[in-house]
């Protein structure tokens, strides 16, 4: 294994090497057969990304077109729904609880990149930071969740929302960025 790759496993700032390239050229490659699938074809997409993702379970579902950067970071538990067009950017662990529901072109974003340090970033210098969803969340179509957040147990996010921080257990948040409307 690469010194960059490692140090993107470690959370640390890292630089692209061919490893990760290789990383992502094979998730590509699987995700190409995975997009290419008939609509009927339900277990070869599942064969599929449970060799690509690090855990998919059991009655778990990912409607094409899907994306993402390796695969191997992304765990989605037992009877889990992601719908169409999503994208997972799983620069670092993503965990998806069981019976979680997704919508549409919801993004999951892990990478950070340089605010302040122009050198750093114009390098290329990134970091990623985690993302948790908890049991029975619901994320509605076009939901952004952002690098570091961990949404909690049987909460809902509105459609269109940007989640930006923590969300607890058992409530409804929605907006740009996501706050908390009610408790559920």
């Amino acid at each position: 294994m690469g010194e960059h790759k490692d140090r993107l496993l470690r959370g640390e700032w890292y630089l692209d090497e061919p490893d990760l390239v290789e990383e992502r050229r094979h998730c590509a490659r699987v995700l190409d057969d995975f997009n290419a699938t008939g609509a009927d074809d339900d277990a070869e997409r599942h064969r599929l990304l449970s060799g690509l993702f690090g855990g998919f379970g059991p009655g778990a579902r990912v409607l094409p077109r899907f994306q993402c950067s390796y695969g191997f970071l992304t765990t989605i538990g037992a009877n889990s729904f992601v719908n169409t067009d999503a994208i997972f950017m799983d620069d670092a662990a993503i965990t998806i609880g069981d019976d979680v529901r997704i919508g549409p072109r919801a993004q999951l974003l892990t990478a950070l990149h340089p605010v302040e340090d122009h050198e750093r970033r114009r390098a290329g210098w990134e970091r990623a930071a985690p993302i948790t969803i908890g049991d029975n969340a619901w994320l509605g179509g076009g939901v952004i969740v952002c690098p570091g957040v961990t949404i909690g147990r049987n909460t809902v996010i509105g459609a269109g929302s940007v989640v930006i921080r923590d969300l607890p257990d058992h409530v409804f948040a929605a907006g740009n960025p996501a706050k908390v409307i009610r408790r559920l």
